[in-house]
């Protein structure tokens, strides 16, 4: 095979945007109902709409919702847990409108909650159905009002079969989450955290006799993040706890002491942005089956009746979803650094896989597929320790170019948002549109960062915009210092929160970077506490502090009260209808930038929200910016793809 010197960036692959969003879905959640497998589906072809799909044994699909229809909560923003599944039967919440739905085999979507006097008032996930089939219990979101003091998150039991009014079991805690109903329905358990908490941060578990309504607080308290309780048919309630340092599993049986069934040195659960996270299942013989993610990777385990922990040797590198067969089998979302995630039955004895949707079948040689390095540097803390930070990294991959003789690829730094999150290693075309045209990637897990004990996750309290910034900083250093990179060339971008620490790595007199990229970050970290929603209004209490009476920090630390140390070119990307982080905080930078004579270029596009889901914005965001860092680093774009240049002013 003839290979051919190319200037980096300016590599032909067959992984241009069309690829990473054609036929692309987002497989997240999956539930069992009986013999069948039923999992959502996020479309970006049909505006980022989730489509619930039904495979049978025998391998025939059906997809349940009909035209117009869309089964996503806007609980928390985030969502999470909008349907389940009995007996063929179908709740749902709806988007446009957020009530209930029930759908039968056969028929047509039915609303179960009475229509909200304003918009999405009234929002529900989470539910739970009762062993009768006859009610649900649900987690309901009341918007009373526009400002995050005005919503009430409460626990409503919901008629199952019949329309109704909720009624109300729970309220009071700022959140709830996951209620769970006994085998035998006497026994409710639920989650609750309040402000300014965050649900890694510190969350109870709660169970009510129905009957008496006396309550116990099972575990849980301040510093112990709890989630996932699960019932077990002799009346036992598994839950995931981080009271060790990591979220490992716990058992709580009434009358006796908590026991630790899992111990481990990684991590069982993540971070609770989303509703209805499923990590682990315990089967009818008593074996457990897990995913546990350490040093930036998934795997799965399953734990015997004695004790004894197994990794199963498995491709898989990100878990999203496990669920338990009526066989003994299990049911996984989940994903391969060579493939996007798919939805897989695992036959647990026997280590057999049997895939019921696989990945998209990309048509790319293998040889442009970048598979990520997890790799550890030093760094410092806010007091100049020294300390350990950790990243994903992507050399550049393409079987048909090398970059030119002496030269090194620039290098691509990305922040996941959060940042209270995590870079995931699993397929991803809009990681692989990158590295296939020449430029390497590092993916940064910072301090705060999930994966790597509660001890990690807590380096950002108060340091936020500091240390974050500084693992940056130093991976993008380390990786130049190495030979990797060309230190000369280094980019960086991220969103929402990595959007935020994108603008304070380039807000800097010292910043080693030579241009940036903002999807939708926090500028102004006042108008993020002033003009956010209720999951995160007051979340910057524990990362940058209380506001208003930390205000002086808040005003230090906010990129646009340095935009004269922002020289660097700056893309901005935006959604017209993000409620996390609105246009406004992108346009004072972009204004600023432009008062200022700095490049700079903007897009907004409509209809999008935080993160965008349309096919065609996913593109043209894509092709915007890599034209943006082929102007600012003066490469040429491949001709075939017909890229529509960006503007870029004051170049």
């Amino acid at each position: 095979m003839h290979v051919t010197s190319t200037p980096f960036g300016s590599w032909p692959t067959p992984l241009c945007s069309e690829v990473v969003v054609a036929a692309a879905v987002r497989l997240s959640e999956v539930h069992v109902d009986g013999a069948d497998v039923v999992w959502s589906e996020g479309r970006p072809q049909e505006g980022g709409r989730t489509q619930l799909v039904r495979r049978a044994p025998d391998g025939t699909t059906t997809e349940l919702l009909p035209d117009g229809m869309d089964a996503r909560t806007a609980v928390h923003e985030y969502g999470g847990a909008a349907w389940w599944v009995r007996d063929g039967v179908t709740w749902f919440a709806n988007w446009a409108d957020q009530r209930l739905y029930r759908l039968v085999p056969g028929g047509a979507p039915e609303p179960l909650t009475p229509e909200p006097a304003a918009r999405r008032a009234d929002r529900f996930a989470d539910g739970d159905l009762a062993p009768d089939g006859a009610t649900i219990v649900c987690v309901r979101e009341h918007h009373a009002g526009p400002a995050a003091t005005d919503v009430h998150n409460e626990i409503v039991r919901v008629d199952a079969r019949a329309p109704g009014r909720p009624q109300v079991l729970v309220t009071g805690p700022d959140f709830v989450a996951a209620p769970r109903l006994s085998p035998d329905g006497t026994t409710l358990a639920w989650i609750r955290w309040n402000h300014p908490s965050m649900p890694w941060d510190s969350t109870e578990l709660v169970v009510r006799d129905l009957a008496t309504g006396e309550e116990t607080v099972v575990a849980g308290g301040p510093g112990e993040s709890v989630t996932e309780p699960r019932w077990q048919p002799d009346g036992s309630l598994w839950f995931i706890s981080d009271r060790t340092d990591w979220w490992n599993l716990y058992r709580f049986t009434p009358g006796a002491d908590i026991e630790q069934v899992v111990r481990t040195d990684a991590e069982i659960a993540g971070p609770g942005w989303m509703l209805g996270s499923a990590r682990y299942v315990v089967l009818g013989d008593g074996r457990v089956v897990f995913a546990r993610r350490s040093a930036g990777y998934d795997g799965l385990a399953v734990r015997a009746g004695d004790g004894t922990i197994t990794d199963l040797d498995l491709p898989f590198s990100a878990i999203s979803a496990v669920r338990a067969m009526p066989d003994g089998g299990v049911v996984l979302v989940a994903g391969t650094p060579t493939a996007e995630p798919g939805v897989y039955r695992l036959d647990v004895a026997t280590g057999a896989l049997t895939t019921l949707h696989g990945p998209r079948d990309l048509g790319v040689d293998p040889g442009y597929l970048s598979v990520p390095e997890h790799i550890s540097f030093p760094s410092t803390g806010v007091d100049g320790e020294r300390r350990t930070a950790h990243a994903l990294f992507y050399p550049p991959a393409n079987p048909d170019r090398t970059g030119p003789i002496g030269e090194l690829p620039p290098l691509l730094v990305m922040i996941h948002g959060g940042p209270t999150a995590a870079a995931v290693p699993v397929l991803n075309p809009a990681v692989q549109y990158w590295t296939s045209r020449g430029l390497a990637v590092v993916d940064v897990d910072h301090g705060g960062s999930t994966g790597y004990g509660r001890a990690y996750r807590e380096e950002l309290l108060g340091a936020w915009g500091i240390l974050d910034v500084t693992d940056c900083l130093a991976a993008a250093r380390r990786l130049a210092f190495l030979g990797r990179v060309d230190g000369g060339r280094l980019l960086i971008r991220g969103g929402s929160a990595g959007g935020f620490t994108t603008l304070a790595a380039l807000a800097r007199a010292d910043t080693p970077f030579a241009a940036g990229a903002n999807h939708f970050g926090v500028a102004d970290l006042e108008a993020l506490a002033a003009d956010t929603h209720k999951f995160e209004s007051r979340y910057l209490d524990r990362l940058v502090g209380p506001y208003p009476e930390a205000r002086d920090i808040y005003v230090e630390r906010s990129p646009i009260h340095h935009v004269d140390l922002l020289t660097r070119p700056l893309i901005v990307l935006q959604g017209a209808e993000d409620e996390i982080v609105p246009p406004s905080q992108s346009e004072r930078i972009v204004d600023a930038l432009r008062e200022r004579k700095v490049p700079v270029a903007y897009l907004l596009f409509d209809g999008e929200q935080h993160g965008f889901r349309r096919s065609e914005n996913i593109r043209r965001a894509l092709d915007a910016e890599l034209s943006f860092y082929a102007q600012v680093l003066g490469f040429d774009l491949p001709e075939a793809e017909g890229i529509e240049p960006v503007v870029v002013e004051n170049l």
